[in-house]
């Protein structure tokens, strides 16, 4: 079970990887498409303005990194030997939580009592 959630982590953190970077490069391309221009994008009828593109990708872009950034610490808690261990209470995480949510910190109840 432990080489499966390893394998499920990596897995996890190449596609979470994957995502930090195409969003990176997109907004690196929209930087780089706009410069120089004094185009009036807010007012143009023919598709999504810059403002809202800037705003979606930079959303993906955030969510991307807290999921990396998550997926990071549970596989350093995994070589730390804390992996599965309930970050409030102490007690085992389920088995299923964990195949739910290979990156979770805290047991389904602690994770209730705390809105999590």
């Amino acid at each position: 079970m432990a080489t499966d959630l390893r394998a499920l982590l990596e897995d996890l953190r190449a596609q979470a990887a994957a995502r930090v970077d195409a969003t990176a490069a997109t907004l690196d391309q929209l930087t780089h498409d706009r410069e120089g221009s004094n185009d009036d994008d807010e007012h143009d009828p023919e598709g999504v303005t810059l403002s809202s593109e800037w705003s979606r990708l930079t959303g993906l872009a955030e969510a991307a990194a807290s999921e990396l950034r998550q997926v990071d610490e549970a596989i350093a808690r995994m070589a730390a030997g804390t992996y599965g261990i309930c970050a409030n209470c102490g007690r085992p995480i389920p088995a299923g939580r964990l195949e739910v949510r290979p990156f979770a910190v805290h047991c389904v109840s602690c994770a209730e009592k705390l809105g999590r």
